[in-house]
């Protein structure tokens, strides 16, 4: 019975080393997703002439975030990260006041911390930061601003690629951005 605990020991020593290999590349990684993002603005805005213009967007378009970062790979089983991304939310069409069918395009620089837990090959993380946005309104003009942002994802990774699910949310001045994503990154 005493050679069988050695056995055991060495299998579950192995199996371990193993996964935690699979996913513990630290350093520069890039990549990209594509997802829906969702945009919710039901406002009423002041123009020019103080006269009070119902804006009502309740809509949907495929988006694309190109992104790169630094996993620090200081503590083992634990991701800590910082990430640069552009993020293009695409087009989305609704009511400005007596207008119908006018178009609202929202794009932007992101900067974000990431943390997260590895199991193996496979890991969740949570995200926070900053969106420094652009936005152009058809028939009443642009907009901008920096506002934040946070979100939770899921990663698989196989040597030094990378797939990963996220959910993203934007809260920008007078509306809201849901960015559903999935995407890939390669570590270096």
């Amino acid at each position: 019975m005493k050679p069988v605990i050695p056995l055991t020991l060495a299998v579950s020593l192995f199996a371990v080393s193993g996964t935690t290999l699979a996913g513990s590349d630290s350093g520069l990684y890039l990549g990209a997703s594509v997802g829906q993002a969702q945009l919710d603005f039901d406002e009423e805005l002041p123009d020019p002439g103080d006269v009070n213009v119902s804006i009502d967007f309740d809509d949907e378009d495929t988006a694309y975030k190109i992104f790169g970062g630094y996993n620090f790979g200081l503590i083992p089983l634990v991701d800590l990260a910082v990430e640069g991304a552009y993020v293009d939310f695409g087009k989305f069409k609704g009511n400005v006041g007596a207008i119908s069918d006018s178009n609202f395009e929202v794009d932007g620089w992101t900067g974000a911390g990431l943390a997260g837990i590895k199991l193996g090959p496979v890991g969740i993380f949570g995200k926070a930061g900053f969106i420094s946005w652009d936005g152009d309104l058809d028939n009443f003009g642009d907009d901008d601003g920096t506002d934040p942002l946070y979100g939770i994802g899921a990663r698989f990774t196989l040597f030094s690629l990378q797939v990963r699910a996220e959910y993203e949310r934007y809260d920008l001045d007078n509306f809201d951005i849901d960015y559903y994503s999935v995407g890939a990154a390669f570590t270096f």
